[in-house]
């Protein structure tokens, strides 16, 4: 009985010790807030960043977001443990507000299946220009 309950004490630490390996990701911040931002004036280019915390290479393999409206961009090459690497997102800037999800695929094991969901939010606003015939119009004659 006691060689059995050590062989499978043994094999449980193995396991477990399994489940610890591979690559793992950790992003500085999973949402960016924009805050508000005026349209012309901000060119609508943020970074996602991210470190390999595992002891394999990760692999980024896809990067989607939920509209044409957000341009997201990868990694081409896989991240070496202990570095770290960028996802960069280019929003296109239309006025109004700002609630977006770039969906990441990779072989991350920290995360279910290796998908993490990153967004983007905020309120883009156009700058108002003053029409200085308008306003000359307004002005009490004398």
């Amino acid at each position: 009985m006691k060689k059995i309950l050590s062989l499978f004490a043994v094999m449980m630490l193995g396991v477990s010790a399994m489940a610890q390996t591979g690559p793992k990701i950790e992003f500085k911040e999973e949402t960016i807030d924009y805050g508000t931002v005026t349209k012309g004036e901000d060119s609508g280019l943020r970074v996602f960043e991210f470190k390999n915390i595992g002891d394999s290479p990760l692999v980024i393999s896809d990067v989607k977001s939920s509209c044409g409206c957000t341009v997201p961009t990868k990694p081409k090459e896989p991240i070496m443990p202990g570095k770290t690497g960028t996802i960069e997102v280019q929003y296109n800037m239309n006025p109004g507000p700002i609630s977006k999800t770039i969906t990441v695929q990779s072989n991350a094991v920290n995360k279910d299946s290796g998908i993490i969901p990153l967004r983007i939010k905020g309120n883009v606003i156009v700058k108002e220009e003053i029409n200085l015939m308008e306003k000359k119009k307004s002005l009490p004659s004398s």
